[in-house]
């Protein structure tokens, strides 16, 4: 019997196939909240940073999340729930989605992502939590099952008020304050 197929590096493919920019309409992108999508809409910036702390800008995030119900979409609607975003130059990623309401009882509002980048050989899966949502946080079973002075890597923090508020989240593949990465 065959042995298993090994494992090879993922990419750096991802802006020429993958993001909107060069694979065209149809393919999901940085900003998921449509004018008319129901709940508020955010944005999250953010870094992809290497063990030695410089910019990856051959990466790419991908996220999934509950609109502001907490409810996971269908792909029907102005909100998908999910979509895609290349690193540039600098390592950066953007999203313009909707904040996400907690998917049941006791949990925390927080998008699900995945990373991908050079050298990896699966993609890596985190979570993106809110400081606007400390009290959810606090009882966040996930976020509980964290060790307490690596929580603070889960968390995006909000830059801004006004009618769009942005979130700073940085994404640490290795090395010191490195970002919880969880099993799929």
């Amino acid at each position: 019997m065959p042995g298993q197929t090994p494992s090879q590096t993922v990419g750096p493919f991802f802006s020429e196939a993958l993001t909107p920019a060069e694979a065209g309409a149809g393919a999901p992108g940085w900003c998921l909240a449509a004018e008319d999508a129901p709940g508020a809409a955010i944005c999250i910036r953010g870094m992809l940073l290497d063990g030695a702390g410089d910019p990856v800008c051959d990466g790419m995030v991908e996220i999934w999340q509950a609109d502001a119900e907490g409810r996971f979409p269908d792909g029907t609607g102005s909100f998908p729930g999910f979509g895609r975003s290349a690193t540039d130059e600098a390592g950066e990623f953007r999203f313009r989605t909707i904040k996400p309401g907690p998917v049941s009882p006791g949990s925390a509002p927080h998008i699900s992502a995945a990373v991908f980048a050079r050298g990896m050989l699966n993609h890596a899966f985190t979570r993106i939590y809110f400081s606007d949502e400390s009290a959810a946080n606090a009882r966040d079973a996930v976020l509980l099952a964290v060790e307490p002075e690596r929580r603070e890597t889960l968390i995006a923090h909000k830059e801004k008020d006004g009618a769009e508020p942005a979130y700073r989240f940085t994404i640490r593949l290795q090395g010191e304050a490195e970002t919880v990465f969880f099993d799929a």
